[in-house]
């Protein structure tokens, strides 16, 4: 059997927040760890039938950067649930969600 392991690797500041972050995986393309500002990863409790997740973000990661994340985050998940479940419904509704946030983001970007 094949195995995969993803790694993280999280540098904290003096108050215990997050500095530095780094990831790597076996699978991946290219080789080397490689620096991240923010990760977000889910992970289904079958025991509990809940979500467990671990969001974390660097001091460096800017204001709108995270915005953006975030929206990228949920049309990922869009795409995850027509691949998981074929529920065009609620993948097509997270990704009109996710368009209205791209244009509140844009509308931000103009007013700086």
């Amino acid at each position: 059997m094949k195995k995969s392991e993803i790694k993280f690797t999280v540098e904290l500041d003096a108050q215990n927040v997050p500095d530095k972050m780094f990831w790597d995986a076996t699978d991946r393309e290219e080789d080397g760890v490689s620096e991240t500002k923010a990760i977000s990863v889910s992970i289904w409790d079958n025991f509990q039938k809940n979500t467990l997740r671990i969001d974390l973000w660097t001091k460096e990661m800017p204001v709108d950067e995270m915005k953006r994340f975030c929206v990228d985050t949920i049309g990922g998940l869009a795409q995850t649930i027509l691949s998981a479940t074929g529920d065009e419904y609620m993948s097509e509704e997270m990704h009109h969600l996710c368009d209205k946030l791209v244009k509140h983001l844009e509308k931000e970007m103009k007013q700086k």
